[in-house]
């Protein structure tokens, strides 16, 4: 049979598992808005009676009361995974977006002062020339925008070098960054693991730890699998990055400049194993960097440097087939073999501008005509050129588009694993006073069954 005091050991059961209802509730409180922190929830389970009777006796109170028998993140794998995924997507979208941004940035087109609105200048120029082939001041003015046009070709180039430099800066530090964060997890496993065998709660040190996963997502495209004692273990493309308590380094091979790599001289920059040299498959903004350095930029850079070369053999071959101002053939603008890196007008003296298609110092300027329109040639550099911006802009475009598709999917899948696992205040307001009143409750049986006592002890007899 129950004991005379059994139902002040229940409700001292209460009292206990109501008590740490509302600490974790002012847990969950306190943690808001606190970046990574998943809500917490106890696990409540009722305490039955004997499930065998002692000698010459059974149970027969209701039951022993009530016992926290965990306290649970409210944490959905699913969705996590998801949420790894998406963000990994988002990082590399983000970080090709970027590098097409900053392409458009540097031939800044259309403008007055690109390079467009600059052939054109020079163009006009010809024009110039041919109707007054005998000035001077049409001649001098026609090298300055050849020269200023070259200037403007170089400077393109060293701004596209400028901008795969620094991609390949951030790349090497996003590398450097993903090395730290696994070690991290690596450590933050461990003390999972020791809190897990230990009966100790690790939820806070689960939530650091998942929000560095997240963070390798992003930089490196990670996926987490869940192991043993509350670990995770993490992944690049099958390969573990973490497993358990040890990490694995990466690191950054390939050319460390453009021209390197452009010429042959060294292979792309990629990410591989530092230990075994074996290529990682390498998502997030790493992923983008990658692409960038091994693709994007240097495919405008090559259209550069085709352009440049259209505009530097059609303005050769035409300028040395006239003759200049005093009868003499005309020589190459440009050094034959300049590329857009190291392009410069050859010419300073305005009486050397091959106008005329008459030697003999005629002022003939049928010459500077034809070369003028070279503007309007169909495999001209000009028509080349703007073929090239068209593309830019319907890269851009898609990079643009992509992007804002990705980012409204993530938006969604954070929204729901916010749902899952972020604090609702009103929620907790509401447990809040469930548990305050269940505490009281259990506080007025306690009093109750004092009572009841002090009358069978005191008053009986």
């Amino acid at each position: 049979m129950s004991s005379t005091f059994s139902g002040l050991s229940t409700a001292l059961s209460s009292l206990y598992a109501q008590r740490r209802g509302l600490d974790i509730t002012g847990q969950n409180i306190a943690n808001a808005n606190t970046d990574g922190y998943s809500r917490q929830r106890a696990d409540l389970q009722s305490v039955g009676g004997p499930g065998y009777p002692a000698l010459w006796s059974t149970y027969e109170g209701a039951g022993s009361g009530v016992t926290v028998a965990d306290i649970t993140r409210m944490r959905d794998g699913f969705l996590e995974n998801r949420g790894r995924i998406e963000t990994a997507k988002l990082g590399q979208v983000t970080q090709n977006q970027d590098t097409l941004a900053g392409i458009e940035r540097t031939f800044s087109e259309p403008s007055t002062t690109g390079l467009q609105s600059q052939l054109a200048d020079m163009w006009g120029a010809w024009s110039d020339v041919a109707n007054a082939p005998g000035d001077l001041a049409a001649r001098s003015q026609l090298l300055g925008r050849t020269a200023t046009l070259a200037d403007s070709i170089r400077q393109t180039y060293g701004a596209l070098e400028a901008q795969w430099a620094s991609s390949h800066e951030q790349l090497d530090a996003t590398v450097t960054a993903v090395n730290a964060t696994a070690a991290n997890v690596a450590e933050l496993n461990q003390a999972i693991q020791r809190s897990t065998r230990a009966g100790i709660p690790a939820n806070e040190l689960a939530d650091k730890r998942d929000l560095l996963v997240m963070q390798l997502a992003d930089q490196m495209g990670a996926t987490a699998r869940p192991a043993a004692d509350g670990m995770v273990d993490v992944y690049l493309g099958g390969t573990a990055l973490v497993r358990g308590i040890g990490s694995t380094d990466l690191a950054l091979t390939g050319s460390t400049t453009m021209e390197g790599y452009r010429t042959g001289a060294d292979v792309a920059p990629s990410i591989v194993w530092a230990v075994s040299g074996e290529p990682v498959s390498a998502g997030g903004r790493a992923g983008g960097f990658v692409e960038a350095l091994g693709t994007t930029i240097t495919s405008f850079v090559d259209k550069l440097d085709s352009v440049t070369t259209n505009l530097v053999s059609s303005l050769n071959a035409a300028h040395t087939s006239g003759y200049d101002l005093d009868g003499n053939p005309g020589t190459n603008l440009f050094d034959p073999a300049a590329k857009a890196k190291d392009i410069t007008a050859l010419i300073s003296d305005p009486r050397l501008v091959a106008a005329s298609s008459e030697p003999g110092g005629t002022l003939d300027g049928s010459n500077a005509q034809e070369i003028a329109e070279i503007e309007r040639s169909v495999g001209g550099p000009d028509r080349e050129y703007r073929q090239m911006i068209v593309n830019l802009g319907n890269a851009a475009q898609t990079a643009n588009r992509r992007l804002d598709i990705q980012a409204n999917v993530s938006v969604q899948v954070d929204a729901a694993r916010e749902a899952q696992s972020g604090v609702n205040i009103d929620e907790e307001m509401v447990n809040l006073l469930s548990y305050q009143r269940a505490y009281e409750a259990a506080a007025r049986v306690i009093a109750t069954i004092d009572e009841a006592l002090d009358t069978l002890i005191n008053r009986t007899g």
